[in-house]
């Protein structure tokens, strides 16, 4: 197509479009993933914590505290991770090396499929000490704990996707990187195998090293005189 680049990016130098940069899917399921990060953490800081009978403080998911901080350390890292996608997507128009984006797009690939299968993790971690616990007095925090389970279950399925795409970007790469090659080898110049073979006639109009004026043909032998 025209005005696409290596890796379904545009071509390296061209104007930036906000607006088309907004509509880009891959620029969409960033922000999701941004969002939903936001909620999970900050649902878990706010409320995930309540003090019990001894004025302790304690998570509210069975009182494990790995099941609060491992909700918050991964969407804190997503909250990060997809800032950095974006820039990444803003910055991806610029690449002019193959190499780039290609890394770019490897890189994106492996976290993003690596952090659906984190919140999936995340999700059953969070579900099951859940299901353990013991309702809290009056009911506070309750919301914002099965908030956060359901926000990290939507997040599997967002990064999920944002692997796809970034799958199909790196396929897309992959082709025309063949593709181009395969085209340059078939603009190879062939030759016969030698002259006077089933070929010749076509590729030789000529003998390639054609008698001058002067010089004797292969018939125009003379016996010498003695």
């Amino acid at each position: 197509m025209e005005g696409v680049g290596a890796y379904g990016g545009g071509k390296a130098g061209g104007a930036f479009d906000p607006i088309s940069f907004v509509q880009r899917p891959q620029v969409l399921l960033r922000v999701i993933c941004w969002l939903f990060s936001i909620i999970v953490f900050g649902c878990i800081s706010s409320q995930g914590w309540q003090p019990n009978k001894e004025k302790k403080m304690v998570c509210l998911y069975n009182e494990d505290a790995n099941a609060c901080n491992y909700g918050v350390g991964i969407s804190v890292i997503a909250f990060l991770a997809s800032m950095g996608f974006l820039v990444g997507e803003y910055m991806f128009e610029q690449m002019s090396s193959v190499k780039t984006r290609k890394h770019y797009v490897l890189a994106d690939l492996g976290f993003s499929g690596f952090w659906s299968f984190l919140y999936f993790v995340g999700f059953w971690y969070l579900t099951s000490q859940w299901g353990k616990a013991e309702e809290p007095a009056g009911g506070i925090g309750v919301s914002n704990v099965r908030a956060a389970i359901a926000f990290s279950f939507f997040s599997i399925f967002v990064w999920a996707a944002s692997a796809f795409l970034a799958f199909q970007r790196f396929r897309q790469g992959s082709d025309a990187v063949f593709s181009t090659n395969f085209e340059a080898d078939g603009m190879q110049q062939t030759y016969p195998s030698y002259p006077g073979g089933p070929d010749s006639e076509q590729h030789y109009q000529e003998p390639p090293f054609s008698a001058g004026p002067n010089a004797r043909g292969p018939t125009d032998f003379q016996a010498p005189a003695y």
